[in-house]
């Protein structure tokens, strides 16, 4: 046989065997993938991992820790999705398992990165928040058409940052004047998505990723092929859920869908037993109403251990940071020698009082119920969040107060603190008591309003608070 032939097919073999490994079938013409990486908009994707990512990278190394780790996630988020774009260049627009399966990369790395957020809040909780949260502008890859259910790529990449900016902008109130590196990487990490990343899509996949029209076509794998109707396995919690972005009208039904046609096609009352009245529980001479001492005895011991707490602290930790948690039904709480360099954190306490005689870095209060803390001075802000029943009294000057995902607060201004910046999110019955300028020692009540208004005019958004008339 010619040497050439056989060289041939050996060639046509390996290419086969490549293409199956990784999942991808050759459509009718499959296009040649080897100038993808060499495409404009693959080189400008590798310039903004450069200028944009390069920047918070230098930043996060200065500063170290948990800030250092979460950046390099960030890195590797926009790493993976330059390889998608590559991928993107010679493989057909997938259907909504097949797109499923292409993002899986990308939707692990965020996964691995809000893992950082949970348990224990951290000094550096507003940065991993911010910059996880960052991440879902990376979503504007999965945008498919108008029907997705997703905004368009530009607006999704503005709408996402917006949402993370809640938490970087804490960090900026806090290292304002503190340290200029973390005010450096806050600047950073926003200018990679607002002008960086949005900019980038505008100018290439302004409507969209652009697939090729004669590559490979993705085959899920097994894991994401649609299963049988009867035990659908719950949805995976992830950024790019392909299945609800589809209209399925047209299509059979597959996962709850077809449960429940399945379950609309039966009589489910077939083999029901009809109840007679002697087999009625106020018939019945064997039974009574009446709970048992053992049944008392174990949801005791089931609210004993769900009540259960941690020993109280009120203790100064690294010269730095007052942790006072645990404290129940303690009215006389005072640190007294503190200042303007430590923080204060208030964790887990109910019924109790804190006196805070000292100016200090920073005052959080997080999970606490019918506490009150009084303080003098904060250099950069008062957080209280994830709260019920916080009274809060400034005697003396706070620049700003965030209020976060709390029912039931009072706020006490000072003279002095009345120029006071005070956020709230996903909080109600948030009042701020402030002195009547004509009577001294009396306080004027102004409560912060929870719901508001948004109409849309002359192509945006107008948003303002609700008013009601007291009757």
């Amino acid at each position: 046989m010619d040497e050439n032939l056989i060289h041939r097919l050996e060639s046509a073999v390996t290419r086969l065997e490549a293409i199956s490994s990784t999942g991808f079938h050759p459509a009718t013409s499959p296009s040649d993938g080897s100038d993808a990486a060499h495409d404009p908009s693959i080189v400008a994707y590798g310039d903004l991992i450069d200028q944009y990512v390069g920047r918070v990278s230098s930043a996060a190394e200065i500063i170290g820790g948990q800030v250092l780790e979460v950046t390099n996630r960030v890195k590797e988020a926009f790493a993976v999705q330059k390889e998608l774009l590559i991928k993107l260049k010679t493989t057909q627009k997938p259907d909504p398992a097949g797109l499923s399966e292409f993002l899986k990369p990308l939707n692990e790395v965020i996964t691995k990165t809000a893992a950082l957020t949970e348990g224990r809040r951290s000094d550096f909780f507003n940065h991993l928040k911010a910059a996880v949260d960052s991440l879902s502008a990376l979503a504007w890859i999965a945008f498919t058409g108008k029907g997705c259910g997703m905004s368009m790529p530009v607006a999704h990449v503005e709408e996402s940052w917006q949402m993370a900016e809640f938490y970087s902008n804490k960090v900026l109130v806090e290292y304002r004047n503190k340290d200029p590196n973390h005010v450096e990487w806050v600047k950073a990490l926003k200018e990679l998505y607002v002008p960086g990343l949005r900019d980038y899509v505008k100018s290439f996949h302004a409507l969209g990723p652009v697939w090729s029209q004669t590559g490979k076509v993705i085959v899920p794998s097994k894991a994401n092929a649609p299963a049988a109707p009867s035990a659908p396995p719950p949805p995976p919690a992830s950024l790019f859920s392909s299945e609800s972005s589809q209209a399925s009208s047209s299509k059979p039904k597959v996962g709850m869908s077809a449960v429940f046609q399945e379950i609309g096609t039966r009589d489910v009352t077939a083999g029901l037993r009809k109840v007679t009245d002697d087999m009625k529980t106020k018939n019945r001479t064997d039974r009574s109403g009446v709970v048992g001492s053992s049944v008392k005895e174990s949801q005791a011991s089931a609210r004993a251990v769900s009540n259960k707490v941690g020993p109280p602290k009120l203790e100064l930790q690294m010269g730095r940071k007052w942790v006072v948690e645990n404290q129940i039904e303690q009215k006389s709480l005072i640190i007294e020698d503190c200042d303007s360099k430590q923080s204060v954190y208030v964790y887990g306490c109910k019924n109790s009082v804190l006196q805070i005689q000292g100016k200090v870095n920073n005052i959080t209060i997080d999970n606490c119920k019918k506490t009150g803390v009084v303080f003098k001075d904060v250099v950069a802000a008062f957080e209280i969040v994830n709260s019920n029943g916080v009274e809060v009294q400034c005697q003396g000057s706070a620049p700003t107060i965030s209020v976060d995902n709390t029912s039931g607060c009072q706020i006490y201004l000072s003279k002095d603190s009345l120029e006071t910046s005070i956020s709230t999110a996903k909080s109600s019955e948030i009042n701020v008591l402030v002195p009547n300028a004509e009577s001294d020692g009396d306080w004027v009540e102004h409560s912060l309003p929870q719901q508001y208004i948004h109409v849309f005019k002359e192509g945006r958004f107008e948003t303002t608070p609700a008013s009601h008339s007291g009757g």
